[in-house]
């Protein structure tokens, strides 16, 4: 079994994906097709023995669409924004000539001159209204074109038809007299269709930036360590069994054993979690992991795709192909609606041909019944919501990506918090300073141990010498500098020397640490890292150092208990770490001990089980997940790649944004359906008017606006519905 993905060029909607899985699941050898309308891609499953990629292609661009190769398929994302740049300018200009349109005709403006009889106003309509039409919505004619040639209809089909039927019967009432025109329908109509298309361009291709931020993470070099000697190598050519030097501040290479030297390892951007880990001989390390401050050797022992690093990133790009291609309500309920308005349209343009013999007399109402289906609401019905929903977000730190993410988020059960960065503050600080000898003070031994930890480079070193500035302790001057990897650090002030670092350090030092063991104890039981401090042979007391917890995380998992939301708890840390930590924010659904490349897999279990999953990250590890999940919710303050792989981003980072998200995405989502419902009630109400002619096309034209009128009134509601969720 071999699986392919192929680019594919020319979808507009649900019913082009619908059509490509079709045709695909129909080739023998298939056994799997999802075509992914957010990417433009065709994931397929495919028996080679029985099958080839060219039998694909050719079922694709059968149905009318082209299909690139992995050469156009580069050159095309190299230009992705030079096209957003075109349709962007497409939309522009449409609107800036259909406004003056809509301007002369609503207004009834009359011009001081004429040309062949003729109002140059109605002229200056008649040239705005056929250039947003036939030129700048050409796309809607090609499209209609190529649907027909397959007998098929779509919403190209309907907006092309009523589109040309408004400009037409225009220029053909302009030439005989007649004082009915609807230039401004037809140009309003392709303008706003060309803004939603806009909106859509603007959105694609994250998925594909946030797979190529993660391949950029890892290390370019290796030093290679043969017969004794260093070499450089590209990391193209390291194989597994190779031992690699490692230095302070340097990238681990590749996966692999350590297998010479002592160190602590920043494996934040792979587990998330912020405590580096102590590595000496035996121990694994993963490649794109930073090395803080011991040389170490390595023996590779994963290489290439099979890195973890490597793992992540397919991981990234199964979930999103993998997601059922969104079927948005408007392609679904058009899929009936643009055949049905068709027939309308035809039957009674011939039922009023044959009852009258005047073909004037069949046209009109045919022409109502396209002007009334014509989708002018329907453009506006998602765009508004989505500016106006976006809008409200970004005032509040909460971006929106796009409208796939209202849908994503309309219906929650589950939020699953992954806890460093989310809950809590994502680097460590010191909670807790205990003095244990007689007259030491906290100041003093505070004071003592910055003195030495500033000469540090090690993470909780910063955070003890951050305590002491705090506080405003007098800085001490530190000599003779000495860290001893993974157990503590030594250093002279003034007359005598202090020693940082763990229990075992200090007693294989000769200084006695049983008076400490019980308050240590206590503090570790917290899910605190605690660090004991002497002077001299004397023991000075313990130094607590934690990550701590966001001031409103209680506050967000009592608010989204209150919406019905269950919320979990997902980290790295051990069980009794992970319950200290839960207790605090009130979350008893924990799950502990997570390694990074199987949190995608807990989001799909708890899919699996029926519930709609939201997951809340910041870290490169998280990308997975977020992707995985019913709605990714990245935190701003974390990773570009978590940013890029989430459908929302809280620039913030604040735990109860996700409440007000979770809550502005289903507010907005609930004004597009609203906001559908509304403009296809016009259409369903009025089309058996038009129909039997008791409808003309100028009544359905004010029928339709006022169906745009309700739609945008609905939409700014949203503004009025938040104003007050900051005060709850």
């Amino acid at each position: 079994m071999k699986s392919t993905t192929l680019t594919i060029v020319g979808m507009h909607c649900a019913s082009c994906v619908l059509r490509n899985e079709r045709a695909l699941k129909k080739l023998p050898g298939v056994t799997s097709a999802v075509v992914n309308f957010a990417t433009h891609t065709a994931t397929v499953d495919y028996d080679e023995t029985k099958i080839g990629e060219h039998h694909m292609v050719k079922a694709i661009t059968d149905n009318g669409y082209k299909v690139m190769t992995h050469e156009m398929a580069e050159h095309h994302h190299a230009s992705e924004q030079e096209e957003v740049a075109r349709v962007r300018t497409r939309a522009f200009f449409a609107l800036a000539l259909a406004v003056p349109t809509v301007v002369l005709a609503m207004g009834d403006i009359m011009l001081p001159w004429e040309i062949i009889g003729i109002n140059a106003s109605i002229w200056l309509q008649a040239a705005l209204s056929a250039a947003v039409i036939l030129g700048f919505g050409a796309e809607f004619h090609l499209g209609m074109l190529k649907q027909a040639r397959h007998g098929t209809a779509d919403m190209d089909t309907l907006i092309s038809i009523g589109t040309l039927a408004a400009l037409g019967f225009s220029l053909w009432a302009m030439a005989v007299g007649e004082p009915h025109r609807y230039f401004e329908t037809g140009a309003a109509i392709a303008a706003l269709i060309l803004l939603g298309r806009y909106f859509e361009a603007k959105s694609r291709g994250r998925a594909s930036a946030a797979i190529e931020k993660l391949m950029q993470l890892g290390a370019k070099t290796a030093r290679l360590v043969s017969g004794g000697k260093e070499k450089e190598i590209p990391i193209e050519e390291v194989a597994v069994g190779n031992v690699l030097l490692v230095k302070p501040g340097e990238k681990m290479p590749v996966d692999g054993a350590v297998v010479a030297g002592e160190s602590s390892v920043d494996e934040s951007m792979l587990t998330g979690e912020s405590m580096p880990v102590s590595k000496r001989v035996g121990d694994t390390v993963f490649g794109a992991t930073i090395n803080i401050n011991g040389a170490i050797q390595l023996k590779a022992t994963k290489v290439g795709k099979d890195t973890v690093l490597s793992q992540i990133v397919k991981m990234v790009a199964d979930a999103q192909a993998k997601k059922a291609p969104i079927q948005k309500l408007v392609d679904r309920i058009s899929g009936v609606f643009v055949p049905v308005v068709l027939v309308i349209a035809l039957l009674t343009a011939a039922i009023w041909l044959l009852v009258t013999g005047d073909i004037a007399a069949s046209v009109i109402p045919a022409v109502a019944v396209l002007v009334i289906a014509c989708p002018c609401a329907l453009g506006l019905a998602t765009p508004t919501a989505i500016l106006v929903g976006t809008g409200v977000g970004a005032n509040r730190g909460i971006l929106i990506k796009n409208g796939e993410a209202l849908e994503k988020g309309k219906h929650i059960d589950v939020v699953i918090f992954d806890k460093t960065g989310t809950l809590t503050e994502g680097k460590p600080r010191v909670t807790d300073i205990a003095p244990l000898g007689d007259g030491v003070s906290a100041d003093e031994l505070l004071a003592g141990a910055a003195a030495v930890e500033r000469l540090s480079e090690h993470p909780l070193a910063a955070a003890v010498a951050a305590a002491a500035e705090e506080r405003g302790l007098p800085r001490e001057e530190a000599r003779e500098f000495t860290a001893v990897p993974g157990k503590g650090v030594r250093a002279t002030v003034g007359s005598e020397v202090w020693l940082v670092g763990n229990a075992r350090f200090l007693e294989a030092s000769g200084i006695a640490t049983a008076s400490a063991r019980d308050a240590i104890a206590a503090l570790e039981a917290q899910a605190k890292t605690v660090v004991a401090v002497a002077r001299g042979s004397r023991l000075m007391g313990a130094i607590a150092i934690a990550d701590t917890l966001k001031p409103d995380a209680p506050e967000a998992v009592k608010r989204l208990a209150a919406r019905g939301i269950t919320s979990i708890m997902l980290t790295g840390d051990n069980r009794r770490t992970a319950e200290a930590i839960g207790k605090q924010v009130g979350i008893s659904a924990l799950l502990a001990e997570v390694l990074p490349q199987d949190k995608a897999a807990k989001v799909s279990l708890l899919q699996q089980e029926g519930k709609a999953v939201a997951f809340v990250g910041d870290g490169i590890n998280d990308a997975p997940a977020l992707a995985q999940a019913n709605l990714g919710v990245a935190i701003g303050t974390g990773t570009d790649i978590a940013i890029e792989a989430g459908d929302i981003v809280l620039i913030k980072g604040s735990p109860l944004k996700v409440v007000e998200a979770i809550a502005l995405s289903q507010l907005t989502f609930r004004t597009i359906v609203q906001n559908l419902f509304w403009a296809f009630g016009y259409n369903v109400a009025a089309i058996p008017l038009a129909a039997l002619g008791w409808l003309n096309p100028m009544i359905a034209a004010g029928a339709m606006a006022l169906s745009s009128i309700s739609v945008v009134g609905n939409s700014l509601r949203i503004r009025h519905r938040t104003a007050g969720w900051g005060e709850k």
